[in-house]
């Protein structure tokens, strides 16, 4: 699978896990599933501020930072407005 494709879509469950509970233990569990299950393909930043410190520590190339950050925004517009248009119709 695409590493920006990765990023955007475990960014994009871990902000809308924030915005649905609240819950710090869900958070936690969501963002440990992402990057085990995506840390192998992306190296599981899913924040554009752990992306420049990877990016920092040289383990990611300077080529991948601007578009890790721009998918990881992207992902969290997403879950913002799925959060608004489905989530928060139900209550």
């Amino acid at each position: 699978m695409n590493k920006y494709l990765v990023e955007f879509l475990g960014t994009m469950f871990l902000m809308l896990t924030i915005f649905v509970t609240g819950n710090w233990a869900a958070i936690g569990a969501v963002l440990a599933i992402a990057v085990l299950v995506g840390g192998p393909i992306s190296g599981g930043a899913y924040n554009p501020a752990v992306a420049v410190a990877l990016y920092q520590a040289g383990k990611l190339d300077k080529k991948d930072l601007a578009p890790y950050i721009l998918v990881e925004i992207l992902g969290a517009i997403t879950a913002f407005y799925v959060f608004k248009k489905v989530v928060n119709k139900a209550f």
